[in-house]
């Protein structure tokens, strides 16, 4: 890959080799309930290009898992063993974040070697404190301790880029900090969602969060450069609603619950968007409700309904199907339907479907959509399938990240003493 992202270094401006790296990244993973097992190893297999470039140095990995009073709260023994068994590499988990165990550990580590400290988030300073600006995570113990025995701090955390704490912006100035592969391709493909997508450009934005596609949507069409806009899931069902029809007391009750406090700044944008950009706007036309367990199709002539609203319906999914393919770049964010249901899954399955066949330039936005991507074992046949989850939906918000913020700053202080430092390459 090369590298675009500018005002950023990356790997190819540096040479670890012999170096000890700190290494964040971002492998919080859904976990099974009863028996701990981690259920989708797609972040871990994201950072293995990265682990590889990095093989001549003795790297530490930092990592959280979840966040403290949370049942998924754990130590990250059980995500060093299954990055051991990806990359083929023997993995050193280490008990502890920045006490005299870690230290110790890191000191003494060979050329090669790789270890894993523990959940960062079990460090008071990580997640116990609201940190205002990337200047207060800098001046924490915890970087202090970590950058006096490191020499450069690689960061692929993408998922947590809209996040600051001190493992992921305090390290700024005190390192050189260093884009990853996963954090270059990630900047490069969204920010083509954003600045410079082939055209025809086509987002599909669904899920339950109604109030990041409305931001989305509001950034992209400033931007000028999307051509057409599909809403689904419950993001269509909202937009149906705003375009004056019935959705039932029963699917408006839950798009109220959903965005509480937010519902009516959300419905706003919603309705000023709507009377704005309708023409360029795909809403479903046709949707499937839940019956007694079963699905049953419903035209919105049938509308109102006190059934719940799972999917979109065949009709929309064929007049869905030409929209993709005659798109040079299509960006999907959110299911269709309530995909955990199979009965459900027919609508978002059907768009993975479409994704995997167009010959556009196809940018999966994270979450619960790249999840899916990666069940289905159809990762590799997609342009790009995003690793972040809010963290995307705040790119493509065109919000401000602050470890893009951090990195660039970082890019500032270093770009010119890499010689003295002996990085350069």
């Amino acid at each position: 890959m090369g590298h675009d992202v500018e005002g950023v270094l990356s790997l190819d401006d540096v040479d670890l080799r012999g170096r000890t790296v700190l290494y964040r990244i971002d492998v919080n993973s859904p976990l099974e309930p009863a028996s701990g097992r981690i259920l989708d190893d797609g972040r871990f297999r994201a950072i293995v290009p990265t682990l590889q470039r990095l093989s001549g140095s003795r790297v530490v990995l930092l990592s959280h898992q979840s966040r403290p009073g949370k049942s998924d709260f754990t130590d990250t023994r059980a995500h060093s063993r299954l990055l051991e068994d990806i990359t083929g590499r023997q993995i050193k988990f280490v008990e502890d974040v920045c006490g005299e165990e870690a230290i110790s550990a890191i000191q003494s580590m060979e050329e090669g070697e790789v270890i894993f400290l523990d959940n960062v988030r079990s460090n008071e300073e990580e997640y116990g404190n609201k940190y205002h600006s990337n200047e207060e995570t800098e001046s924490t113990d915890l970087v202090s301790i970590l950058s006096s025995v490191s020499d450069a701090y690689v960061t692929d955390a993408f998922a947590a880029a809209h996040r600051r704490s001190p493992t992921l912006t305090g390290f700024t100035k005190s390192l050189p900090c260093i884009a990853g592969t996963l954090m270059e391709s990630e900047i490069e493909s969204l920010r083509t969602a954003l600045r410079d997508p082939p055209r025809p450009y086509l987002a599909i934005l669904g899920g339950a969060k109604c109030d990041d596609s409305m931001r989305v949507a509001r950034n992209l069409i400033q931007r000028g450069n999307v051509d057409r806009i599909a809403f689904v899931g419950v993001v269509g069902n909202l937009m149906l609603w705003v375009s004056g029809k019935d959705i039932g007391e029963r699917n408006q009750e839950f798009i109220r619950k959903t965005l509480g406090e937010d519902f009516v700044p959300t419905w706003d944008m919603a309705e000023k968007l709507y009377s704005e950009n309708q023409e360029i706007f795909f809403l479903p036309q046709d949707l499937a409700v839940e019956v007694d367990g079963e699905r049953k199709p419903m035209s919105l002539e049938g509308l109102p309904t006190e059934n719940p609203i799972y999917d979109v319906g065949i009709e929309t999914l064929r007049n869905l199907r030409p929209i993709v393919q005659e798109s040079g770049c299509v960006l999907w964010n959110g299911p269709a339907s309530y995909f955990e249901l199979p009965e459900f899954a027919f609508g978002t399955i059907e768009i993975l479907n479409m994704c995997v066949e167009t010959e556009a330039m196809t940018i999966i936005g994270g979450g619960h959509t790249s999840a899916l991507v990666n069940s289905r074992g159809a990762s590799d046949e997609v342009t790009h399938n995003s690793t972040g989850g809010g963290s995307t939906m705040s790119f493509l918000s065109g919000d401000s990240m602050p470890v893009i913020g951090s990195l660039k700053e970082s890019y500032s202080v270093f770009r010119e003493n890499l010689e003295d430092l002996g990085l350069a390459v």
